[in-house]
């Protein structure tokens, strides 16, 4: 049976999602004080930099963002071969900051709890939200995202994927079935 492919969003529903999750995390911080995005590479990294830009938009404020790779966070380390460790930056203090954790898709929980834990390892925030830009359900751990694009409850045979220009804009997202 051939792969089923279904668009999700495109490119005009994927802003529209960013634009309200920036519209949510400014509501819910008052504003950019003390506000640091930090996105998960590598799709997470994309999604922190359009809310960055949004956000910058809506307030006139460039917020910080950092970059958190979670490889050697991961529970399952030890069973996967071939992982390749990536870059972190996170160029900013975050202790007493309102840190906004950002990924491109929620699936079991485990990546959130990986890039939490790398986090505190730069400090203690004030506060660690989530925003994601696709729920797809099936957590493992108790993880919650505080701000969501679009909530698709999916199977788990199913693959959301989120595709990017080659200037790391988010264009479509598909459910493969």
């Amino acid at each position: 049976m051939a792969d089923d492919v279904i668009e999700i969003l495109d490119t005009t529903g994927i802003q529209r999602a960013l634009t309200r999750i920036a519209h949510e995390i400014l509501e819910r911080n008052r504003g950019t004080d003390d506000l640091l995005l930090v996105g998960i590479r590598t799709g997470g990294i994309y999604i922190a930099n359009a809310l960055q830009k949004k956000i910058a938009e809506i307030e006139g404020q460039t917020v910080p963002v950092g970059t958190v790779d979670i490889t050697m966070y991961r529970d399952d380390l030890g069973s996967r071969a071939n992982l390749s460790v990536g870059k972190t930056d996170i160029p900013f203090k975050l202790s007493g900051k309102q840190v906004v954790l950002v990924d491109d898709v929620l699936f079991t929980g485990r990546t959130i709890r990986a890039a939490m834990d790398a986090l505190v390892d730069f400090g203690r925030p004030l506060t660690i939200q989530l925003a994601i830009l696709v729920d797809r359900g099936h957590r493992e751990l108790p993880i919650r995202p505080d701000f969501v694009g679009r909530n698709l409850p999916t199977s788990r045979s199913e693959q959301i994927e989120v595709e990017f220009d080659d200037e790391k804009i988010p264009q479509s997202v598909t459910l493969h079935k």
